[in-house]
């Protein structure tokens, strides 16, 4: 098992930030779109036609910046487990949507301690190294709990799989080998987004218990099945390993953390008045796009 700590995210082999990312925020029902937000796919298809356009040179690279009320995001393999429906069925009817998500990885949880990181960016000329866009993600992610407060938290952060994780991976990120935040990537043709579910607040515990019960049900107990076997206790908030348990707190050391390497960080709505580029939840592309995803992942 590979371990790489802080200190080796930030100065070893990675991508590279642009000169300028625009961000769009949806953490708290930006515009009016909180009730669009309830459909766990639109935040999906909103990256996924925003990747297009950066593909495309319409909108230079973004950052996306969001978070769902409550919900579990599942991978494709898991949407393929005997009872998966039903398991999803019973999500729902406690109030939790759920999803089949086109990027990398398993299920995930989502709600308001949540915050949701991506990076789109256009495909480079040559080969793409997806291990060095997961460093750049993850020494980011680790800078903003500096930035935010909590160098003392930051610098134990480590890259590594965390067996008994859910949805886990060589870039977990840990803190005394318990996971608060998984990456996982999407590619297109022109451009591609890497991405990172980060466990700010709430219960670590309570989110693994949640994913745990999903796959028991979902596979009906059978042992045979390829499916992550959660542990519960291997999952934590930043806020619970000492670093910054307000979504607030970890964003604002985020657009820290970015400046600080020289980015310079546009909000989306100077976007729409210098070019005329503007793209919403409720917009019909991306509306349609959702619809594309639910039928091509549909359980």
């Amino acid at each position: 098992m590979r371990s790489e700590p802080y200190q080796v995210l930030e100065q070893g082999k990675a991508g590279r930030l642009p000169e300028e990312l625009v961000v769009f925020t949806h953490l708290g029902g930006e515009d009016g779109e909180s009730a669009r937000a309830g459909d766990m796919l639109i935040p999906f298809a909103f990256e996924e036609v925003l990747c297009r356009d950066v593909g495309a040179g319409r909108v230079p690279p973004a950052l996306h910046l969001w978070r769902h009320p409550g919900g579990v995001a599942l991978g494709l393999r898991d949407s393929r487990l005997p009872y998966a429906a039903a398991a999803m069925q019973e999500l729902e009817q406690e109030g939790l949507r759920t999803a089949v998500r086109h990027s990398g990885g398993a299920a995930v949880p989502l709600d308001e301690g949540v915050v949701n990181v991506s990076l789109l960016l256009p495909k480079p000329a040559g080969k793409l190294d997806f291990h060095d866009d997961f460093r750049l993600l993850a020494s980011l992610i680790a800078e903003a709990a500096a930035s935010a407060g909590y160098p003392q938290a930051a610098a134990l952060i480590r890259a590594e799989e965390i067996a008994g994780s859910y949805c886990p991976g060589d870039f977990d990120l840990s803190i005394g080998g318990r996971k608060f935040c998984g990456i996982a990537q999407r590619r297109q043709s022109s451009a591609y987004f890497v991405h990172g579910f980060v466990n700010v607040d709430g219960s670590g515990l309570a989110r693994g218990e949640r994913i745990r019960r999903f796959y028991e049900q979902a596979s009906g107990g059978d042992a045979s099945l390829d499916y992550p076997r959660v542990r519960p206790e291997t999952i934590a908030a930043l806020g619970e390993l000492g670093g910054p348990a307000s979504a607030a707190a970890f964003v604002s050391g985020l657009r820290q953390a970015i400046a600080g390497r020289g980015c310079r960080l546009l909000p989306a709505e100077l976007l729409q008045q210098t070019a005329g580029y503007s793209l919403r939840y409720s917009d019909p592309q991306v509306l349609e796009a959702a619809r594309v995803l639910r039928e091509r992942y549909a359980r």
